[in-house]
């Protein structure tokens, strides 16, 4: 019969197909085999469909867009050589207030994580309190303002920073922004255009292919990124986006608890680097480095005490150096390990960390939302923090949605940014996060995140057994496709 020969021949294409992809998955692309096996899963049982989600979601960054984000880098050298307030590694390293965490430092420094010492900075724990202080530092700036937002929104407050954007843009000030296009997608365009029109500059990061937002080959690859600075002086960084869910206006998910970080000072010139680097490739920009070195990195001034450094990391990258430097931090860790993270979706390399630290005696918590964004993020969230219960870590959910992405290690380290404990972020999402070395900010957030706890409910012993069998099941499947969410 003719359609048996059919069925045969669909069966033997898509034999065909699963086979290309599983050898470019393994030599060209050179995925992980937990990766390669979650793929493998999906390409068998939704013959036809994984195809589709494999092409939407699970190719790499082909090597064109990796050789052109890498050509459109600003190195700190081409910086440091035109700014001679910046110290060289060597001096900075061997300031005794920073001996003790010189390995971590050094770490941080080989992957591209510039020392800056004397920085001012504050701590926001919620969206309207960052905001509010944003917006009186947008109006004061004189030269430039750079941005760049995963989600941007068109709404209450979107809508305010952005008529803060133009009048500044009016005003002569060199406004720049780039909104990511899956973060951002249910913003239309014209509601930035608004900005060009007023003398401002807009990049889409990654934009869909004839800007239909259903043919976006590079949807699995996201500016994470949460920076702005101005003046080259005053940079902020976090998990706070431009939008009215994170000032806390969602009662579904209330409270929203969050943490972005201001930073005057040399600390600032990093995130201006990390910003300038994602505009170069998503705006083609050719302006020469000399002449974005000489207009947008004045000489660095000390504010403060608090010494940093600012690490991203990206698909772009063969080496997940956030993910690096956190386990790296918990290895250090003597007296105790307190994290905070909206996804807990580790992988391997990072559950033996956490889980040596719990056995090497440290007092280490994980802190999440009791109530969920993604459910099937999850679900998977509450398959790790079950094994992690199971060997004594202490986990906490918060009576509301946690979004903050933090890591605070014994009395002097603190890591906040835009970070989730999860494999999208480690390798998938472009990312940064400010580590800072200060005891005065450590301790500070030590005592918010007690606070934290006295709203927060601990998951005693039997807490995941009593969960339906329904949500057991899902975090059994959603574990399985975990290297892929």
């Amino acid at each position: 019969m003719i359609w048996i020969h059919w069925v045969f021949v669909a069966v033997g294409i898509l034999a065909l197909v699963n086979l290309l992809l599983l050898i470019g998955m393994i030599f060209l692309e050179r995925k992980k085999p937990q990766s390669i096996i979650a793929w493998l899963a999906i390409l068998t049982f939704l013959p036809g469909i994984g195809f589709i989600f494999y092409l939407l979601l699970g190719s790499g960054l082909s090597h064109r867009v990796r050789k052109m984000i890498k050509k459109k880098s600003i190195s700190d050298k081409d910086v440091l050589k035109n700014i001679h307030g910046l110290k060289t590694f060597s001096e900075v390293s061997g300031i005794r207030a920073l001996s003790k965490d010189s390995d971590i430092m050094k770490l941080c420094y080989d992957m591209g994580g510039y020392p800056c010492l004397g920085n001012d900075v504050k701590i926001f724990c919620h969206g309207f309190e960052k905001i509010a202080i944003l917006k009186e530092d947008l109006l004061a700036a004189k030269h430039s303002i750079n941005m760049e937002y995963y989600i941007f929104a068109n709404d209450a407050v979107g809508r305010e920073i952005m008529d803060i954007l133009i009048k500044k843009a009016k005003e002569g000030v060199k406004v720049k922004l780039i909104y990511d296009a899956v973060g951002s997608k249910k913003t239309r365009r014209r509601f930035f255009k608004k900005l060009k029109k007023a003398g401002g500059e807009i990049a889409e990061f990654f934009p869909p292919f004839m800007h239909i937002r259903l043919l976006n080959l590079k949807l699995n690859y996201r500016n994470h990124r949460k920076i702005v600075v101005i003046d080259g002086k005053i940079a902020y960084t976090g998990g706070i986006n431009i939008r009215d869910d994170h000032m806390g206006v969602n009662k579904r998910l209330s409270p929203w608890r969050d943490a972005s970080v201001r930073i005057e000072g040399g600390g600032a010139f990093p995130l201006q680097n990390i910003f300038l680097d994602d505009w170069r490739y998503a705006s083609k920009d050719t302006t020469p480095i000399e002449q974005y070195v000489a207009e947008y990195f004045p000489t660095p001034e000390q504010k403060g005490n608090v010494n940093l450094q600012v690490l991203t990391s990206g698909p772009d990258s063969k080496v997940q150096k956030i993910k690096e430097a956190y386990i790296k931090m918990i290895a250090s860790a003597k007296k105790r390990v307190f994290m905070q993270t909206p996804y807990f979706v580790p992988d391997d390399a990072f559950m033996s960390a956490i889980s040596i630290a719990k056995r090497s005696g440290v007092d280490v918590r994980i802190m999440l939302p009791l109530k969920p964004d993604k459910k099937t993020v999850y679900l998977a969230t509450l398959s790790f923090a079950r094994e992690m219960a199971e060997i004594g870590v202490k986990i906490y959910f918060y009576n509301g949605f946690l979004h903050a992405k933090t890591l605070l290690v014994d009395d002097n380290k603190l890591s906040i940014g835009s970070v989730n404990l999860d494999n999208r972020s480690f390798g998938l999402n472009f990312e940064c996060t400010a580590i800072m070395y200060s005891e005065k900010l450590t301790k500070e957030y030590a005592e918010r995140y007690e606070e934290d706890i006295s709203n927060s409910i601990l998951a005693e012993e039997g807490l995941f057994n009593r969960l339906s069998l329904r949500s057991r099941i899902g975090q059994s499947v959603f574990r399985l496709l975990s290297p892929l969410l």
